[in-house]
């Protein structure tokens, strides 16, 4: 299994409104694509210099093909929807390969 995570800076302006968009549209649409299993949204605690507010987004898949079928088939489609937010954000993205849960 593997996670393919987003972490996300928003500037507090725009906040309301992109937060909102990714409950409500990208993270269906996200799950929608069938090539990931779970969403997982959390709010990044720790307070950036650069202002804004930080979210990770955590997407469970079952393989690295997988994900490569998403960044070939989906991903261009899906970014260019976050387009209206451009210019007001950051955004970077990690591959986690899972090696175990416990508890």
């Amino acid at each position: 299994m593997y996670i393919y995570n987003v972490t996300i800076n928003i500037e507090e302006t725009i906040h309301e409104v992109w937060l909102e968009w990714m409950q409500k549209e990208h993270i269906p649409e996200m799950l929608a694509t069938k090539k990931f299993s779970k969403a997982l949204m959390t709010r990044v605690l720790v307070e950036e210099d650069m202002g804004g507010i930080t979210y990770s987004v955590q997407y469970t898949t079952d393989s690295k093909e997988t994900l490569a079928r998403y960044y070939k088939e989906d991903a261009p489609t899906l970014r260019a929807r976050a387009k209206r937010f451009e210019g007001s954000f950051v955004a970077f993205r990690t591959e986690l390969e899972i090696i175990g849960t416990y508890g």
